[in-house]
């Protein structure tokens, strides 16, 4: 009895595999999950399931099938050479990723074929050898992702060599004397290869393009930073010329042509800092025949679009860098300082071009109607958040509510009534926002106090009040509203039948990631939490607000928020519309800062074209620009994190041996990172230092656990730590477990 029920089940794990087989083979092009494969083939039981996912590894390690993610499988239809990207590690466990696949594949150095992080390649599976993961042989470098790179000149009698702070490159970069443009030792400086390693020759040789100065200067630092990633430090003569003839002075004509708002309260609120003032809000009420007060709030928008005509010099500058960089202690403009700072900024008392959405619109934020208008204002005021958030609060503007506090006998402080109104529809305008789904993720933000060097003296993070708050809603609301004219289908003049939408940049924003969800819910269950991994969008929101709202003010709040902002997908630009999933939005666009973002301008010249009569712009061209923002916009955030990282360890590099309070802020198999609570700079402890134990690393559940006396270090935890060495050129700080 016992060998037949032993063989019954063997033929029952062997009839399992050829059901799953025969399921990915009737879905070629479809992943499935686990759940998928257990609902298909009505597998109950947990054991069942247990063993349909040991099946699909193993269908995986035999290459019948592609391991997209934990529990998610695909028919491999893969030949054995495929194109991808190449991923160099320091630790030589490189990678590459094929197109259109997520898992990585192992590449030994000595079959890299020379390739550098993130170059195109070709690349051939090698037969797997039994119990070994799966490698790949690098056949040929199709495209490099770089060619030009930063370190630090080292330069010998006859011949130099370039350094650079990753050290992820078996080689240093030759140049030969006389290709160093008077380069020194210990000179930073940006370097172009001209000669790539072969086999014959392993080093790359190369040419200086730029001396950017002497190693740790602040200027030359903040230079090599935006060079590393192919970001420009300076404009082109050319371009500065060009935005020098650009006349400043507003015509007769242009004046006839637009709405004037010069005679209408209007201000702008920005950054102590800000010098490019590219938005500006105006008010007045409007007499009505019922008892309802009507305001006209126009959100007015720098006209750049009328200055920066399409495909001229500066406007092809503009569009190769897409988007201003704000690094820690300066701004890389998009615009030229000509244009961004003085003719389109909207400075006090001073005429102005802009393109303004314009509102009539009660307290409780119902639109009655809009419209959008090129217009000539004359900003009365320039405030700062804090001077706004001052007058707020000492008129009792408090706790949400939108009037003063009973106590309050008059307004205080300049425009202090029309402020008060714009905050009381601000905030009604965020209720209904949150009401319709929108999700309540607030970052904080980590700034430096510099001094005139740029040594930060202080560091703290910037808390978005209610001054921040009332621009941010009028400046969603103006995107939303002119997506949506453009976005919306429409019935044609005879009513009969709705009209395809125009062409128009959208900025899109996906669900979140179901499995990282999933993740997420996993995670917060032992909290005693719960959490919805499926449904619509609306319904996943309310979910996470639920989420954000029960653990508030709790020990674990900031360890579930740090994992649930991990499972959000990144915000983008397409012509695509696919709504914007964190705001809650059908239709969403950039309209409102045209100074320091391409798409906006984009965005205002074919509003331009479409209320003169225009057809549709071609889709495919502005698709590729809208990818182009959207890489650009994730390579300037890039270096921006790069200026804090460096900061961070500026401001911690005299502070060797100190002992600090922190919090567990990243789990690595190499480490933990550390943020310190009084500071908010972070660190890393390296694996090396955990010496009472030997940790495995729990990716799914953000820890590291003791083997033997199973201790945890786990994200969010509370920890004490002591800085023990700040690496300025590798951006890093050491920390030590304190005892």
């Amino acid at each position: 009895m016992a060998k037949q029920k032993k063989n019954k089940q063997r033929m029952t794990a062997q009839r399992m595999e050829q059901a799953i087989e025969q399921l990915f083979l009737a879905n070629p092009d479809t992943p499935l999950t686990l759940r998928d494969v257990a609902r298909q083939l009505k597998l109950n039981t947990h054991p069942q399931k247990l063993n349909a996912h040991a099946i699909m590894d193993d269908l995986a390690w035999d290459d019948f099938l592609l391991k997209k993610a934990h529990d998610t499988y695909q028919l491999n239809q893969r030949g054995q050479v495929m194109e991808g990207i190449f991923h160099r590690k320091a630790n030589g466990k490189n990678s590459f990723v094929a197109d259109g696949q997520q898992q990585p594949i192992f590449v030994s150095e000595r079959n890299s074929c020379f390739a550098l992080d993130g170059d195109r390649v070709q690349a051939t599976l090698m037969a797997r050898r039994k119990k070994h993961v799966r490698e790949a042989v690098v056949t040929k470098v199709l495209e490099r992702a770089r060619e030009t790179f930063v370190g630090i000149l080292h330069v010998e009698q006859d011949f130099a060599f370039l350094s650079t702070q990753s050290d992820t490159y078996a080689h240093d970069i030759i140049i030969p004397a006389r290709k160093l443009k008077k380069g020194k030792s210990g000179d930073k400086a940006l370097v172009k290869v001209t000669q790539w390693p072969s086999d014959t020759v392993k080093n790359m040789v190369g040419e200086v393009v730029d001396i950017l100065g002497p190693a740790g200067d602040n200027n030359t630092e903040m230079h090599a930073i935006l060079a590393k990633y192919n970001l420009p430090y300076r404009f082109p003569k050319e371009v500065e010329q060009a935005a020098d003839k650009i006349p400043a002075e507003i015509t007769e004509q242009d004046l006839a042509e637009r709405e004037d708002f010069r005679d209408t309260i209007t201000f702008t609120i920005d950054p102590k800092d800000a010098k490019d003032f590219d938005d500006a809000l105006s008010i007045k009420p409007i007499n009505t025949t019922d008892d309802t007060q009507l305001y006209e709030v126009g959100v007015h928008i720098a006209d750049v679009s009328h200055y920066v005509k399409r495909n001229s010099i500066i406007d092809k500058e503009a569009q190769r860098r897409a988007t201003s960089i704000y690094l820690v202690d300066r701004t890389i403009p998009m615009l030229p300082e000509k244009l961004c700072n003085n003719i389109c900024s909207l400075r006090p008392d001073e005429d102005k071009l802009c393109y303004s959405v314009v509102f009539h619109i009660d307290k409780d934020a119902n639109i009655c109607h809009w419209h959008l208008a090129h217009t000539v204002i004359r900003s009365n005021r320039r405030f700062t958040y804090e001077e706004v958030q001052h007058i707020l609060e000492q008129n009792g503007v408090v706790d949400g509510t939108g009037t003063p506090a009973p106590a309050a006998k008059a307004y205080q402080g300049e425009y202090a009534p029309q402020l008060i109104v714009l905050d009381t529809i601000a905030k009604a305008l965020r209720k209904q926002r949150f009401a319709n789904g929108a999700v309540k993720f607030e970052r904080e933000e980590l700034h430096f106090d510099t001094d005139d060097k740029g040594k930060p003296v202080s560091c703290y993070f910037k808390q978005s009040k209610d001054a921040n708050k009332l621009i941010e809603e009028f400046m969603l609301l103006a995107n939303r509203t002119v997506a949506e004219s453009i976005g919306k289908p429409k019935d044609n003049t005879q009513g009969q039948r709705r009209t395809k939408p125009k062409t128009l940049p959208y900025r899109i924003h996906d669900k979140p990631d179901p499995e990282k969800l999933e993740t997420l819910r996993q995670f917060i269950r032992p909290f005693g939490y719960k959490i919805k991994t499926a449904g619509s969008a609306q319904a996943l929101s309310k979910s996470l607000n639920n989420l954000m709202d029960q653990c508030h003010d709790q020990p674990e709040q900031r360890l579930i928020e740090t994992v649930a902002l991990r499972a959000m997908m990144k915000a983008k630009y397409s012509v695509h519309n696919i709504g914007h999933y964190g705001l809650a939005f059908h239709y969403y666009t950039h309209f409102t800062s045209p100074i320091r973002r391409y798409p906006d301008t984009m965005v205002h010249r074919l509003l331009t074209q479409y209320q003169k009569g225009a057809p549709s712009a071609n889709a495919d061209e502005y698709e590729t620009l809208c990818q182009h923002a959207s890489d650009m916009e994730q390579i300037a955030a890039n270096a921006e994190r790069e200026s804090i990282k460096y900061k961070m360890v500026e401001f911690m590099a005299d502070k060797i041996g100190n002992t600090y309070q922190a919090h567990i802020s990243g789990i690595q198999p190499y480490g933990i990172y550390c943020e310190i609570d009084d500071n908010h700079c972070e660190g890393m402890v390296p694996m090396s230092q955990l010496k009472d134990d030997y940790y495995d690393f729990d990716e799914k559940n953000y820890r590291l656990v003791g083997r033997r006396r199973h201790h945890t270090y786990q994200l969010g935890d509370a920890i004490t730590i002591q800085v023990a060495a700040a690496n300025i050129e590798k951006r890093q700080i050491d920390l030590i477990i304190a005892e």
